[in-house]
C-alpha cells in the first residue's frame, strides 16, 4: 500500500489547509445539461487536489426510476457483495442492479461498483417512513462487513467518486453520458485522513449530498451526537458527519437552511450578545439545544437535495466561496477562474459573506442570499 501521508504531502509540511477544490451548478428551470461544463470547470482547480479522491453528484439523473431509491454500492471483495445483495433482497421489494459502467482511466485500485434501484418492503415497515427505513439499511451495510459502502442512496440522483483526479473519476464512470439539473463536484486534498474510495467525496444520504473544503475540529463531538440518532460514520473521515447533519437538521426536524447555518456557522457570543434581545435569545437556544453539531474549524460546504442547492462557509470564511449566476445558472465555486471558464460573461458574480447561506431553488428563477 502507498505511504498516503507523503503522497498527501510529499514536502513534509505539516498541513496543507487550503486545498481541496468545489463546483455546483444548477439550472434553476430544471433543464438537464451534460457533464461537458463540470468537469471543465472542477478540472481548472486540478492543482488544489492532489490524486486522491475526486467526486460528483448528479440530480435529475433517472427520470425512468424517478420514484426508486438509487443505491450506489461499492465492494472491496466478493464476498461483502454476497452479503450485501442477501440482506437487499430482504429489506427491499424488486430490485433492478447492475454493475456501473466503468472505463480504462487514471483511477488507483478500483474496487466493485454495483448501482441498485430498490423500495422498501412494505411488509415491513410498519410505522416508519420509507426514507428512515432505507436510511437504517444503508447503516447496516455500511457497518455490518466493512467491506462494503453506500455512495448514494437518494431518489432520482447519484455519487460517482473514487481516488483520482476529478477529471479522471469522470472518465472512469463514463459521466459524459448522464445528463442532470445539478451537479455538485470535488477535487480533494486529503491531509489528516487517507486517500480511499469511501473517503472521496461527494459523502450523501438519501438524497442530501455534501462536498466539503475544511478540517472540523469538532467530529468527535459531532459523531457522537448523531449516533444517538442511528447514524454510523464509517467512512474515516470528517464531511461524513455533514452529510448526515443536513439530513437529521433539514428532513428530519424539518429546519429551514436559514436556521441550520445559525447551528453549523454561529455567530460568535459578541455578536449576539450585541443583537436585540428577542433575537439574541433564540440564537442563544439554537446553541445550547444543538451545541453538538456547531461544526468548529475552517469549513466551506456545497450541498445539495433535490431541487435545492446551498453554499455555505464558516463563521469567519476561513476557505473559499465565489458565487455567480447566468440567466437560469447558479454556479458556486471555489475560484471565480473556474465559473468563468464555463460561463465568461455573469449576470452577477460575488463572494457570499460567512456564515450566510447562498441558495437556490428548483424553480425559483433567482437565487437566495441569506443575510444575518
Amino acid at each position: 500500500m502507498k505511504d498516503l501521508g507523503r503522497v498527501s504531502n510529499p514536502y513534509g509540511d505539516d498541513k496543507v489547509m487550503d486545498a481541496c477544490c468545489l463546483f455546483g451548478m444548477m439550472n434553476l428551470g430544471g433543464e438537464r445539461f451534460s457533464s461537458r461544463d463540470p468537469v471543465k470547470a472542477i478540472a481548472n482547480m486540478h492543482d488544489r487536489g492532489n490524486g486522491l479522491g475526486g467526486g460528483f453528484a448528479i440530480y435529475g439523473l433517472y427520470p425512468e426510476h424517478r420514484d426508486d431509491y438509487a443505491l450506489h454500492i461499492m465492494y472491496l471483495d466478493k464476498e461483502a457483495k454476497r452479503k450485501t445483495d442477501r440482506l437487499l433482497r430482504e429489506c427491499f421489494g424488486e430490485i433492478f442492479e447492475e454493475e456501473l459502467p466503468t472505463r480504462e482511466a487514471k483511477v488507483a485500485d478500483p474496487p466493485i461498483v454495483w448501482r441498485y434501484f430498490v423500495q422498501p418492503d412494505r411488509s415491513k415497515l410498519g410505522k416508519q417512513a420509507a426514507d428512515d427505513y432505507v436510511v437504517e439499511k444503508v447503516m447496516k451495510i455500511n457497518t455490518q462487513t466493512g467491506k462494503a459502502f453506500v455512495f448514494s442512496s437518494g431518489k432520482d440522483m447519484g455519487v460517482f467518486k473514487g481516488v483520482g483526479y476529478p477529471e479522471d473519476v469522470a472518465e472512469y464512470f463514463c459521466l459524459e453520458e448522464y445528463m442532470g439539473y445539478m451537479w455538485i463536484c470535488h477535487g480533494r486534498f486529503p491531509t489528516n485522513t487517507p486517500g480511499w474510495w469511501g473517503g472521496a467525496h461527494p459523502f450523501n444520504i438519501l438524497d442530501w449530498t455534501v462536498v466539503h473544503n475544511g478540517e472540523l475540529s469538532s467530529y468527535g463531538i459531532n459523531c457522537r451526537y448523531l449516533e444517538m440518532y442511528g447514524y454510523r460514520c464509517t467512512m474515516q473521515t470528517d464531511t461524513e458527519v455533514l452529510a448526515y447533519t443536513f439530513d437529521h437538521l433539514m428532513r428530519r426536524q424539518n429546519l429551514p437552511i436559514e436556521v441550520v447555518a445559525k447551528i453549523l456557522a454561529p455567530p460568535l457570543w459578541m455578536e449576539i450578545d450585541s443583537t436585540n434581545p428577542a433575537h439574541g435569545r433564540v440564537l442563544r437556544a439554537l446553541r445550547q439545544t444543538y451545541g453538538s453539531l456547531l461544526m468548529n474549524g475552517p469549513f466551506t460546504v456545497i450541498v445539495a437535495h433535490q431541487g435545492e442547492m446551498i453554499g455555505l462557509t464558516d463563521r469567519i470564511k476561513l476557505r473559499p466561496l465565489t458565487a455567480g449566476t447566468r440567466g437560469d445558472f447558479l454556479y458556486l465555486s471555489s475560484e471565480e477562474a473556474a465559473i468563468r471558464l464555463v460561463s465568461p460573461i455573469l449576470d452577477n458574480a460575488w463572494s457570499p459573506r460567512g456564515g450566510e447561506p447562498v441558495v437556490g431553488r428548483l424553480g425559483a428563477r433567482e437565487v437566495i442570499e441569506v443575510l444575518a
